[in-house]
């Protein structure tokens, strides 16, 4: 009798794993937004000022109905902007940085109903970025490097309306430096100074599933 049991359990265990991937919800869609950018400076001699930037792309959204979990993915075209000031004897200068890239964010979502026209999310997952365009340059005399490759966190919320629509706010924490600069200059002495940049951000973000 037990074994019987046993065997109609395992049984139902299996179907019902076999049933997950066709009651599994994969919906493509656009994403985009806008990026606060928080620039963040290691040294004294450099200061920033936080700029708006954007990002754009296509999205994907894997979801399992019954127990609200799910994956989305995107490939993001992003800029972010910021200005670097730098004071020395001749005064304070400034310069506008840009910072271009595809980012690949892949988060864990968990999706919570609020009847069938509404329902909000909680999200949180890596971000690859590969930088664009140019990936150093000098100003000042000193020469500042873009990174070809970040890695960061992303972790945020969101509202999910009549099945297609969803907004979201995310914070995007980077893991990397963004920006490295070498200053001519260290503490008023001739030699070199390191300054990493990181640009983190916080993103509002709308996505349209079709």
């Amino acid at each position: 009798m037990k074994s019987n049991r046993l065997i109609t359990a395992v049984a139902a265990l299996c179907m019902m794993m076999a049933a997950i991937p066709s009651m599994a919800q994969v919906k493509f869609g656009v994403k985009g937004g806008l990026n606060v950018t928080k620039m963040s400076v290691s040294s004294d001699v450099y200061s920033a000022d936080n700029n708006n930037g954007f990002f754009i792309g296509p999205t994907i959204k894997f979801t399992l109905p019954i127990v609200g979990l799910g994956v989305d993915a995107a490939a993001l075209y992003d800029e972010r902007k910021g200005t670097l000031y730098i004071e020395d004897m001749v005064g304070k200068k400034s310069n506008d940085v840009k910072f271009k890239s595809i980012n690949v964010p892949v988060n864990l979502r968990w999706n919570i109903g609020l009847g069938s026209l509404a329902g909000i999310y909680l999200a949180a997952g890596p971000q690859f970025g590969f930088a664009l365009g140019d990936f150093s340059d000098t100003w000042d005399s000193d020469s500042y490097k873009k990174e070809n490759m970040n890695v960061s966190i992303n972790v945020g919320a969101g509202l999910s309306l009549l099945k297609h629509l969803e907004l979201g706010f995310t914070y995007n924490i980077q893991t990397k430096d963004s920006y490295t600069i070498t200053e001519d200059y260290a503490g008023g002495n001739r030699g070199r100074e390191i300054t990493n940049i990181k640009t983190n951000a916080w993103q509002i973000s709308a996505a349209y599933y079709f």
